[in-house]
């Protein structure tokens, strides 16, 4: 299949394309600058979302993957957010109006739901401009697809961690990239919200990038018939780690001390746990690396490597 991955130089669409090369499909990624990296194999087409004439088309296969994710800025800048979220999906659709698209989420959009382990029939509820304008884009995708247009599988992913190539996460503003920038001296202390027994689940990105994989490959009821479809899954390990437990393992994997700072305890929800069930049915996917402590070492190997 010829497949386009938009963010394809980003942490997730670097890995997406690397198993989408593995998996033998023909592979753009489309970045905005020539010099940003891709996998081995995949072919870089100059782009933006936002330039809807630099849009390249026709492909088989879209992984959607390019947008800003940071929930804090998004805050301060909304309207940037939901330009590059939105309208950077409504151009792309535009540009290639017939395709398989697999479109990344995220688990923003429950918001902070009092069931756990969060499902796919939870009702949407973001609180943040992030999250807001995901879900905008999730609705846009699937009244598209409705139209008989597309086919279209929305991934909705929550902590993603680990290392593909010796790429690890770089934002730091996330728990364990913090923490191992702490353990490797880059930092000289991790900050957090009161005691740290707040839990949350975390997927390796190889993991993730199978999921884009099974996804794109997956036999979509009503295609053969000329029929839009459209589905919704939540892509997790369903395994939980307080904070606690990750700065524990990460002193653990890596032999050196993380000197914490406790701020005051900050209103978050005490767990967040996704439910995997329909992706694991439907798809024939499951994690196999995201044991807490094999995120951990190859995130930490990842800045060794980089570090020498």
């Amino acid at each position: 299949m010829r497949v386009l991955v938009t963010g394809a130089a980003g942490y997730v669409g670097y890995a997406v394309g690397k198993r989408l090369v593995a998996a033998g499909h023909e592979v753009d990624g489309l970045i905005r600058k020539p010099d940003q990296r891709l996998p081995p194999g995949a072919r870089p087409v100059i782009g933006d979302l936002l330039v809807p004439e630099s849009i390249p088309s026709p492909y088989e296969g879209i992984c959607h993957l390019a947008a800003l994710t940071r929930v804090r800025e998004s805050f301060a800048d909304p309207l940037r957010f939901f330009t590059t979220n939105v309208q950077g999906t409504i151009n792309l659709l535009n540009a290639i109006p017939e395709t398989r698209l697999v479109y990344g989420s995220t688990a923003a959009v429950y918001g902070t739901p009092e069931r756990q382990p969060i499902p796919e029939t939870q009702a949407p509820s973001p609180s943040s401009p992030y999250g807001a304008s995901k879900l905008a884009a999730e609705d846009l995708i699937r009244y598209h697809a409705r139209t008989g247009a597309i086919t279209a599988v929305v991934l909705r992913t929550f902590n993603v961690a680990g290392s593909v190539d010796g790429r690890g996460d770089p934002d730091q503003t996330r728990l364990i990239p913090k923490a191992l920038a702490v353990a490797a001296r880059h930092a000289p202390r991790l900050t957090i919200n009161g005691d740290g027994a707040a839990v949350r689940e975390y997927l390796h990105v190889d993991d993730l990038a199978m999921a884009y994989v099974r996804a794109l490959e997956a036999t979509i009821p009503g295609r053969d018939q000329g029929e839009g479809h459209e589905a919704t899954y939540n892509v997790g390990s369903g395994s939980g780690a307080s904070v606690r437990e990750v700065i524990d393992a990460v002193q653990e994997v890596t032999g050196r001390e993380v000197p914490v700072q406790h701020n005051e305890p900050q209103p978050e929800p005490p767990l967040l746990i996704s439910d995997s069930t329909a992706a694991r049915r439907d798809l024939a996917w499951a994690p196999e690396r995201s044991a807490l402590h094999e995120i951990i070492q190859d995130s930490w190997a990842a800045i060794r490597a980089q570090d020498a």
